[in-house]
């Protein structure tokens, strides 16, 4: 299989010049993750993502996406093999990758996902879908309380490279915060700006976590996650015991791995 058969060639993208506002705009209001960045010729030159414009600290800054975008750290190509990339995007911990033409025309055509490679596997069948959750899911958890303040939870996020955030009272969980509810609240980074100039004080996660919590138990498999997910749009689901409390979390990439291995 190669990449050309799994990739999005619809996926939206922005232009170098335009303000840094329309891209968060975007990205917001249709729930994307990552946007592609191009010159006018049309050629790839960067990617921005929900991460890169948390750093605008007001609703009218005149920075333009080239002044936040971030390098590529990997490129695909249409005939690429979709195991082989897959693997380097594991590797390199990236869920997004855009797809150029070939490596010395980076005309952009598209972006390959690792939901993209999920939803293949689930039209195949594939025998590993079948797994329990717990092979697969990770125990190291990070979590949160709905008191804590969203700053310091989004800085842990950021440090720790983490979309997502589940929330816990007494070891159960009660919400999840992601980039996108973050994106959304507008308590982003100190020292984000209100419209009026003064500097919003800090919100509690409570405020701007996702409830209630979608979950699944150890015993259901890999494709009960995976459908989920695509359903939901959501990049992970917490594991619960049966008492409800949090066991374990799975994400797109621990499917993947179990898929490709």
């Amino acid at each position: 299989m190669r990449v050309q058969d799994v990739m999005d060639q619809k996926h939206p993208f922005i232009y170098a010049d335009e303000l840094a506002t329309k891209a968060r705009a975007v990205l917001r209001e249709r729930r994307l993750r990552v946007l592609p960045v191009l010159d006018k010729n049309k050629r790839l030159v960067g990617m921005l993502s929900r991460s890169d414009v948390m750093s605008i600290t007001s609703s009218v800054s005149a920075i333009r996406v080239k002044g936040i975008m971030s390098a590529l750290p990997y490129i695909a190509t249409p005939n690429a093999d979709i195991v082989q990339t897959l693997r380097e995007m594991i590797r390199l911990d990236e869920w997004y990758v855009p797809v150029v033409k070939s490596t010395q025309d980076l005309s952009y055509i598209g972006v390959l996902g690792l939901e993209h490679f999920i939803l293949k596997a689930l039209e195949r069948d594939v025998a590993r879908l079948s797994m329990p959750l717990s092979a697969v899911m990770s125990t190291r958890l990070f979590t949160c309380s709905p008191s804590d303040e969203t700053n310091t939870v989004w800085q842990k996020m950021k440090k720790r490279s983490f979309a997502a955030c589940p929330v816990v009272e007494k070891g159960k969980p009660v919400g999840i915060v992601t980039q996108q509810n973050l994106l959304e609240s507008g308590g982003l980074l100190p020292g984000f700006e209100a419209k009026k100039g003064r500097f919003k004080a800090p919100t509690k996660i409570s405020s701007v976590m996702k409830t209630p919590v979608v979950s699944l138990k150890p015993t259901d498999t890999v494709r009960d996650a995976a459908v989920l997910m695509l359903e939901k749009n959501i990049g992970r689901v917490p594991i619960v015991d049966d008492r409800g409390v949090l066991v374990g979390i799975v994400d797109r990439e621990d499917i993947v791995k179990t898929l490709i291995k």
